[in-house]
């Protein structure tokens, strides 16, 4: 089960993307300086299929789904991202506070963030993040188009 404090439409999150991300507690890594440490709470309301798919008919106007964590219940998580796919044409996205992907993981999303926050070397808007956000469809690195955003 995946629990979320909230969801709202986001626009710089994916480059060319309007985004309905979904802020997922629970979560496990415990990065130094992260910008929500409440997110590591077990708060928030249960994520179902059915919430999900009222949530995302009543956002017409969106992309793309992203979940701000969760792999840290992956079989729920991949169980959510088949009800998108089944039911909806959209792009999905995963950001993941974790340095490595499972390849099961990996290949369900368009896009995944990889990596840790780390303070020294900034966000993904920083030429110098240890994080990267890659196009899954192509392999494609594409951390560079939030440079100079």
């Amino acid at each position: 089960m995946l629990k979320f404090d909230r969801y709202k439409v986001v626009f710089q999150e994916i480059p060319n993307e309007v985004s309905l991300g979904f802020s997922i507690t629970g979560c496990k890594n415990n990065c130094s300086g992260c910008h929500s440490p409440y997110l590591r709470e077990d708060i928030g309301n249960e994520l179902t299929e059915d919430i999900l798919t009222d949530i995302i008919k009543n956002n017409k106007y969106i992309t793309c789904i992203l979940f701000f964590g969760g792999d840290h219940d992956k079989e729920y998580l991949k169980k959510l991202v088949n009800t998108i796919r089944s039911n909806f044409n959209l792009k999905i996205a995963l950001y993941s506070g974790n340095d490595i992907i499972d390849n099961d993981l990996y290949n369900i999303f368009d896009y995944i963030k990889i990596g840790s926050y780390n303070k020294d070397k900034g966000p993904l808007k920083s030429k110098t993040t240890n994080q990267c956000l890659v196009d899954t469809r192509t392999g494609e690195d594409i951390t560079y188009m939030f440079w100079d955003r």
